[in-house]
């Protein structure tokens, strides 16, 4: 078990008397102490007392008490005391523990008589449970002195200096240089889910709701459209169908449906160039209707279901039949006309870039649409506020938050949290983030800071495992600094 050790040689200052008549505190000197963190977590005194300038009287017993004392004050332990003796005190005490068969100080760990004007010393080794209060403490000496009538127990009290220091452990944690995006190229994608007659491709706007669903299509399009900042690059359509039917026939209903969409955004949206449209279809879409079918957790025989579903292989025909063929025929009525329905459905993604901006108009955009900010763009506004300050934080937040997926964007953010000892959300942030090395490895810092040293150790062990290799040195100063606390 590695020790923490504090060694230094030195005199003690002078001692500050408190009515008492004899000072002998300011004659001793400490050399070579040492005060040691054991393996089976004591504290350990050891100190080499020099006697040589001590001038003791003859009559007189000094009883020195080492006390740790903690930083603030407000708690204390005493270590076993060391005990100096005058000649004749000395010859009274021995014949007194001999003819009573006592100890007069069964708390000293050594007594020594003093032979006035000669060099003489004393080793002093105690040791006490260790308290975590006493980290950044102090070790004192105090005097009581026996064997003369105007003697005040406890006259003298002085430091030898401090204990245990404060340990602050500095984690790896950078801050990450956000990469300028030559090009900022962004997506949405979206579903429209219009209403189609059974075998039908031909979009009726005047159907169930489709006119909603339009409008909404043509709302998302237009504000990518009708935004100056941005630039469409392309118009991505996929249609899906249900499973009602032949395969062959359902990827021909699906082309049919993606078409016809395409064809109809074409028509209501002339001003976007007919060439940014691009058109794709899947035919059925076995994964969303699993999905739709977990959305009803009381359909009949759910597992039975999901079960044909999980085991379709290549003839999603068989598959088909076997969902017809459950019982109560009630089970695939459900299926046809509450699920089948949303997996009727053409996806779409609009793709476009968007233009940069400068600080000025950075400062601006981060407060509604941090989205079409690059990293870079969101940093410098950051900077421009001042590290640390409550606006250069709530911009990093708004840029995770923009781009909960980017490496960069949330570390520097949970980093910012850190500093600020808002560890709390610094967490929670990490948490919802992607199982990157270095956010694995922020993650387990806003841990330790927290105080939440078994969650820091298990990040930094999943940060070292993902290729982070500071996360390594990280978890090794975790466990010293854990072992240096621990009592």
């Amino acid at each position: 078990m590695k020790k923490y050790i504090i060694s230094l040689a030195f005199v003690l200052a002078a001692g500050i008397p408190v009515f008492g008549q004899t000072s002998y505190l300011s004659e001793i000197k400490i050399v070579n102490r040492e005060v040691v963190k054991t393996g089976d977590r004591q504290a350990n005194v050891k100190m080499t007392v020099s006697l040589d300038d001590l001038d003791m009287k003859n009559q007189h017993s000094l009883r020195v008490v080492p006390v740790i004392l903690s930083a603030d004050g407000s708690q204390q332990q005493e270590l076993p005391s060391f005990v100096i003796n005058g000649k004749v005190r000395d010859k009274v005490q021995q014949r007194t523990e001999a003819f009573e068969d006592t100890n007069l100080n069964p708390d000293a760990v050594v007594k020594v008589r003093r032979k006035n004007g000669t060099a003489q010393t004393l080793d002093y080794d105690a040791s006490v449970p260790f308290k975590r209060w006493m980290i950044g403490g102090d070790l004192r000496l105090r005097a009581y002195v026996t064997g003369c009538a105007l003697c005040d127990e406890g006259d003298e009290n002085t430091s030898t200096g401090d204990i245990f220091p404060p340990m602050t452990p500095a984690y790896y944690s950078p801050f990450l240089q956000p990469k300028e995006e030559i090009v900022k190229r962004r997506s949405e994608t979206r579903s429209a889910r219009l209403q189609f007659r059974q075998d039908s491709y031909r979009i009726d706007p005047k159907f169930k709701n489709n006119a909603a669903e339009l409008d909404t299509v043509r709302n998302s399009i237009s504000l990518v459209k009708d935004n100056n900042d941005l630039t469409i690059t392309g118009i991505y359509v996929t249609g899906y169908a249900s499973p009602e039917g032949t395969m062959a026939y359902n990827m021909k209903l699906s082309e049919r449906r993606a078409k016809a969409f395409t064809e109809y955004m074409k028509d209501d949206l002339k001003s976007v160039d007919s060439k940014l449209y691009h058109v794709d279809w899947k035919g059925e879409d076995w994964v969303g209707l699993r999905e739709e079918v977990v959305k009803h957790p009381k359909l009949l025989k759910i597992d039975e279901v999901l079960n044909i579903i999980d085991n379709c292989g290549d003839d999603k025909d068989a598959c088909e039949e076997q969902l017809k063929a459950l019982v109560p025929p009630e089970i695939y009525k459900r299926l046809l006309n509450e699920m089948y329905g949303p997996v009727r459905r053409n996806e779409y993604r609009i793709e476009y870039n968007v233009r940069h901006f400068d600080l000025a108009e950075g400062k601006e955009m981060i407060k509604t649409r941090p989205d079409l900010m690059s990293v870079s763009e969101i940093q410098q506004v950051a900077d421009n506020y001042g590290k640390g300050s409550p606006e250069y934080i709530d911009c990093l937040m708004r840029g995770a938050k923009a781009y909960p997926n980017d490496v960069t964007a949330v570390n520097n953010a949970a980093l910012a949290l850190v500093e600020a000892n808002r560890t709390g959300e610094a967490i929670r942030l990490l948490e919802n983030a992607p199982e990157d090395g270095s956010l694995l490895n922020m993650r387990g810092v806003a841990y330790a800071k927290a105080g939440q040293y078994d969650k820091a150790s298990q990040a930094f062990s999943a940060a070292k495992a993902k290729g982070f290799g500071q996360a390594g040195e990280n978890l090794t100063l975790l466990k010293q600094y854990v072992e240096y606390m621990a009592e």
